[in-house]
């Protein structure tokens, strides 16, 4: 939920002067975004906790480049996404977007640095109202997510991105604990559905056929709720008959997180994105609040007390 756009070598080398300016967008706030941090002052306590580990909102541009190290950390030095220039001088994974959304951070108090309690886990949320008046959502990049508000110009929408967990710390506590935050927000601000890129690793469409074509059989969204790729950068889903799908086995094929958004309730738009920096092959997320399984509202609401501040 995912990258910048892919500057291919002949872009990168063929133009040497003038250096290219890193600016740190974060670094710079944006009209009231030091008004955005005292407002969220209130919300910045505990939302939820879990022994050692605790589920806040960032409340400072220092707590957002903290994310953005993490983010670098498991994008770039973990992973195989190909970072640019300026993210591997400033060592943080940063785009203009990061100062407009807000940042869902797990610590770990049983590890400090000087700047506090390591940050473990990140997600990205941008509102509809703050997506509306800046650039629109970040996923509009690869999919026509604006039919889709459109269609549901009564209902909230919430844009998750950029998640990520520190290796150590990929288990079940911190995956809940990070979705126990999400809730607590949503509640909180009353939003109604819940939208973003979730990826798939690997580039080659026919490599992923399995599963490209058992989330389009069995996941897309219904038409209400379906929104395309563009057209430019559509991959076509549907790459195997229903028939020949072997359903167990296209389910282990599915990273983790893709699973989790399909038990909770949530559909797949139409189409996939291939995001040649990141290494992925990108499918749309759509999860109407109405929609989520009762049984994990229990689960993460804010009323569950092992989650409790």
């Amino acid at each position: 939920m995912q990258s910048q756009t892919f500057t291919s070598h002949r872009r990168l080398f063929g133009r040497i002067w003038p250096m290219p300016s890193f600016v740190d967008e974060t670094a710079r706030p944006r009209r009231g975004e030091n008004n955005r941090f005292k407002a969220l002052a209130g919300e910045t306590a505990t939302l939820g906790r879990l022994g050692t580990l605790e589920v806040r909102l960032a409340s400072s541009a220092a707590d957002i480049r903290r994310a953005q190290r993490l983010r670098y950390r498991v994008f770039f030095e973990e992973g195989e996404a190909s970072a640019t220039i300026g993210a591997r001088i400033l060592q943080r994974d940063s785009d203009a977007f990061d100062a407009i959304c807000d940042h869902l951070l797990v610590v770990d108090h049983a590890h400090r640095t000087p700047l506090g309690p390591s940050v473990v886990g990140t997600y990205r949320l941008l509102r509809q109202d703050v997506a509306d008046a800046h650039d629109g959502f970040y996923t509009a990049n690869e999919f026509d997510v604006g039919a889709l508000v459109s269609r549901h110009r009564h209902l909230k929408f919430l844009e998750l991105g950029r998640s990520c967990v520190l290796l150590p710390y990929r288990n079940k506590r911190t995956v809940e604990l990070l979705w126990h935050g999400i809730w607590a927000y949503v509640v909180r601000n009353k939003f109604d559905v819940l939208l973003g890129c979730a990826s798939l690793d690997g580039i080659d469409p026919y490599a992923l056929s399995l599963p490209l074509s058992f989330l389009h059989h069995f996941a897309q969204a219904p038409e209400i709720w379906r929104a395309q790729a563009k057209p430019e950068r559509r991959i076509d889903m549907n790459r195997m008959s229903r028939a020949s799908i072997d359903q167990r086995a296209a389910l282990r094929t599915l990273p983790p997180l893709v699973k989790g958004y399909l038990r909770l309730g949530a559909f797949v738009g139409d189409g996939a994105v291939i995001d040649y920096q990141f290494g992925t092959t990108d499918v749309l997320i759509v999860l109407p609040v109405s929609a989520i399984n009762a049984r994990y509202i229990e689960h993460f609401g804010v009323e569950a007390d092992r989650h409790a501040a």
